[in-house]
């Protein structure tokens, strides 16, 4: 009896449908920097949540395609349901009523401050006081220093700089170690003139005025930055490169001194593969107390407004952003984990192993937001302020930065919403 009993059962529940899955679509950006990164947390996220099928689109090629693709999607009603965008976008889409609020998520989930979640995470995506984006992968602008290029230059490779004027000297004396030797260069073009803002901020500067009416990066700060910058070119000797170019003529032991993101430490490790001694430094003349340094990188957002989406959305996001997944990520690429968890105990021992994926974890307490400038002329800004340091870069106006700055600060202020 008890046998037919137990055969009719499992003849019952192999005739039950299989659970549904709720499907989640994913798009990030920067597919080589990223692809390995979020299929290992796919992988990892899926072991325990097999209700939730996580599906990717084609990684977007830039933060700026991304923003562009999610503003046309939004009106063609194609959005992913999560999308990763540059931190210094979250306002954008919150503007333009597109991102969705976690704040009743996170006030109903108990065990995010244990799995390593807390306030400095919440506020890098909160906007107009409420919470719209997680950060994912955090980077910081960092110092690559091949050190037998140092040595060979006569310097005390132990006594790496820590001013412009200091790292413009060593630049120098790199550079005459041979013809084909570049002493510095710095990846000033990078997206959301992220590299503008760094040696702006780290002087106590800010882009605009507080109510955000006028600009202020003509002030110390900026001046102090557009100087740094030309003198970059007319006293260091630094090359008009592409970043590409500039990251593989560093990793082919060509470079002395390379200031870009700690995003690109996994692949220039990679690439450099041995052929010298190679480490990451701390920014330069950050002024203490006053000081910062932007936060690059990306935040999570969910898009969809289908409440039962959303619910799933938010378990994915609370893994992707979690201990685990930012663990994942921190080992997969050269970002910093935001999460207290993550680097506290995942990361603890990777981090004494890799000393040089510390340094931006050693900058943490500099943090502050990735400005993002107001109105409808927020992405059309950061062109114009690319186009006025790109005459520095190539020679044109290297000569007269402040000029420069000046004709630059004029230009951003009229595209600047009127109070």
């Amino acid at each position: 009896m008890l046998k037919h009993v137990l055969l009719s059962a499992a003849m019952t529940l192999a005739v039950l449908p299989a659970a549904a899955q709720t499907e989640i679509v994913i798009q990030y950006p920067y597919g080589e920097l990223f692809n390995t990164t979020h299929e290992q947390i796919r992988e990892a996220f899926e072991k325990t949540n097999p209700d939730i099928k996580v599906t990717f689109r084609a990684p977007y090629e830039s933060y700026e395609e991304g923003t562009q693709k999610v503003l046309r999607e939004a009106i063609t009603g194609q959005m992913p349901d999560i999308t990763f965008q540059g931190l210094n976008r979250v306002r954008i889409f919150v503007d333009r009523g597109i991102a969705q609020p976690l704040d009743g998520f996170i006030a109903a989930d108990p065990e995010l401050e244990t799995d390593g979640f807390h306030k400095a995470m919440y506020d890098i995506g909160t906007q107009n006081g409420q919470v719209y984006a997680l950060p994912f992968a955090i980077s910081l602008p960092i110092m690559y220093v091949n050190l037998d290029l140092v040595r060979a230059a006569g310097a005390d490779p132990e006594l790496l700089p820590t001013t412009w004027a200091e790292v413009i000297d060593l630049a120098r004396k790199i550079k005459s170690v041979g013809d084909d030797i570049n002493g510095v260069t710095y990846a000033w073009d990078i997206t959301g003139n992220w590299l503008w803002q760094a040696p702006v901020f780290a002087r106590g500067g800010t882009m605009l005025s507080e109510d955000e009416s006028k600009v202020a990066f003509d002030g110390e700060a900026g001046r102090f930055a557009i100087n740094m910058i030309a003198g970059l070119v007319t006293e260091a000797g630094m090359p008009n490169l592409t970043q590409p170019d500039m990251r593989s003529a560093f990793a082919a032991g060509k470079t002395g001194l390379h200031f870009t993101s700690t995003s690109d430490l996994a692949k220039v490790t990679s690439m450099v593969d041995g052929k010298f001694d190679l480490k990451t430094f701390t920014f330069p003349d950050v002024v203490p107390g006053t000081g910062r340094l932007p936060a690059g990188g990306n935040v999570g957002i969910i898009l969809t407004k289908d409440a039962e989406k959303q619910k799933a959305a938010w378990e994915v996001m609370k893994f992707w952003h979690g201990a685990e997944g930012a663990a994942i990520m921190a080992r997969t690429t050269g970002y910093m984990p935001p999460n207290k968890k993550a680097n506290d105990v995942y990361l603890k021992d990777f981090y004494t192993d890799n000393p040089n994926n510390y340094t931006a974890v050693s900058q943490v307490a500099l943090l502050t937001k990735w400005y993002a400038f107001p109105g409808e002329n927020g992405l059309k800004i950061t062109d114009v302020i690319k186009d006025h340091l790109n005459s520095i870069i190539t020679g044109a106006r290297a000569q007269e930065p402040d000029a420069v700055l000046a004709d630059m600060t004029a230009d951003v202020q009229k595209l600047l919403p009127r109070k």
